[in-house]
């Protein structure tokens, strides 16, 4: 089933390393490397996806849409920020999206909504995993502190092989992503 991938632009580069790129030519190349990779991911999953980046402090007075690369790329308007237009379109397509984003507020207001939720480091070794070729220059390689570990009380009964049930509800969730 195909779905509608709300993406917080700024927030997956950043979980990536890039938050605070040292010049601006860099920002815009760390972002085209972003754009690329999501396109690859949609034409091979076949998910609509829409990349949100800040526009609040000097972008324009209304919002500003483009399609690069059959992306959907929406630029905030001024004065307002990406979290609150993540925010409105997870409202408007409620249990057919899935949101990526590391922002409490946002992953709040998704899962309110009814939307899927996905934390950013995790979307992006998503990326990372099913792109061919090297990681792009948005991407740096990851550390092992990213993998999730299935922890267990010595208390509790039940099969050790298996997964908690949430979990694997979580997994049957993001097996189509």
């Amino acid at each position: 089933m195909a779905m509608h991938v709300l993406v917080d632009g700024y927030n997956l580069l950043g979980s990536a390393g890039m938050a605070a790129p040292s010049s601006p030519g860099r920002l815009e190349a760390a972002r085209e490397a972003l754009l690329q990779r999501l396109a690859w991911y949609r034409r091979k999953k076949g998910h609509a996806v829409t990349l949100v980046f800040d526009g609040w402090q000097g972008g324009l007075g209304s919002e500003h849409h483009e399609f690069k690369s059959g992306i959907e790329v929406v630029y905030s308007k001024r004065g307002e920020r990406a979290d609150q237009v993540i925010q409105r379109l997870a409202r408007v397509y409620g249990k057919d999206c899935a949101v990526v984003s590391s922002d409490h507020e946002v992953i709040n207001a998704a899962r309110a909504a009814g939307a899927l939720v996905m934390g950013a480091p995790e979307f992006r070794v998503k990326l990372q995993e099913r792109s061919p070729g090297p990681p792009a220059l948005a991407f740096k390689e990851l550390d092992g502190g990213d993998a999730e570990l299935v922890k267990r009380s010595k208390d509790k009964g039940g099969n050790p092989r298996k997964l908690p049930k949430s979990q694997r509800k979580r997994k049957q969730q993001l097996s189509g992503f």
